[in-house]
């Protein structure tokens, strides 16, 4: 699923659906018109979107902004799962959310940043070449999935063999992406469907380096492909604005660090515009 929030894009849908409802309401303040850093809301162990050392394609869209802003980067770092945008915007320490899931109803969203689609990751010399997870080349054969999310059912109902992760985890401790993605070079399953930023980015520091291919022309009915945007919080129009506008102004760019993270991208109409790693664009 992917904006991303998206452990993952993952972590980020499983909080949609799931709520938080207990986050404590917030009484309206007046909006901050002056802004001496970007304080900016992230897990600093969350690969390929963000990490402590900087290493994350959320981290350069957030060098981008503060370049653009004139303004020290500042992060407020918290795992993200259960809770952390009652503990990180919702307590206004930080304010913004680089990468979070359009439609997601506990911050207000920005314009799209990106969107991108799950995809089969499998080795290179795989028979496998699927775009949609009711071919029945996938029957019997043996698939990686984490829990809770889209492609799962599909999998299930077109015969694979599952071998799940789970989803909800503190990304300090596991990292189910990454274990999926060591079964596949380790021959343990044939492929694994994972969420597109996550799928290009452990493929292609698997060693040997594993193919992506996005599952762009699915029609088993599962939701795969998702719009991300920025997530800041409600009632700060002028901050909305001025996100809007920097997404507009340094579209070129922020596809290209995407790029650059191997995340296959789509076009507003949902056709392929980068296959990301080991595909081609």
């Amino acid at each position: 699923m992917p904006n991303r929030m998206l452990r993952c894009l993952p972590l980020l849908l499983a909080a949609l659906l799931l709520g938080w409802v207990l986050a404590p309401a917030v009484a309206d303040l007046p909006e901050r018109q002056e802004r001496e850093a970007l304080r900016v809301c992230a897990d600093g162990n969350n690969l390929p979107f963000s990490s402590e050392a900087g290493e994350g394609f959320e981290n350069r869209i957030a060098e981008l902004m503060a370049e653009d802003l004139g303004v020290p980067l500042v992060y407020v770092w918290s795992p993200q799962v259960m809770g952390f945008v009652r503990n990180t915007l919702e307590l206004r320490v930080c304010d913004v959310m680089i990468g979070a899931v359009a439609g997601y109803e506990f911050v207000q969203n920005s314009n799209e940043v990106y969107r991108s689609v799950y995809a089969l990751v499998v080795p290179e010399a795989s028979d496998l070449e699927v775009t949609r997870l009711t071919d029945p080349a996938l029957q019997g054969r043996r698939i990686g999935v984490v829990t809770e999310t889209p492609p799962l059912v599909p999998l299930r109902r077109t015969g694979a063999i599952l071998q799940s992760y789970p989803l909800m985890v503190d990304t300090r401790v596991r990292a189910p992406v990454r274990d999926a993605i060591e079964d596949v070079v380790a021959g343990r399953t044939e492929g694994a469907v994972l969420w597109g930023p996550l799928a290009g980015y452990y493929a292609a520091r698997a060693e040997p380096p594993l193919r992506v291919i996005p599952l762009v022309d699915d029609d088993s009915g599962a939701r795969l492909d998702y719009r991300i945007t920025m997530g800041l919080r409600r009632g700060e129009p002028h901050w909305k604005d001025w996100i809007n506008d920097f997404i507009d102004r340094r579209r070129d760019e922020i596809h290209a660090i995407l790029e650059e993270f191997g995340v296959p991208l789509l076009d507003r109409r949902g056709q392929l515009l980068s296959h990301g790693a080991g595909g081609d664009s």
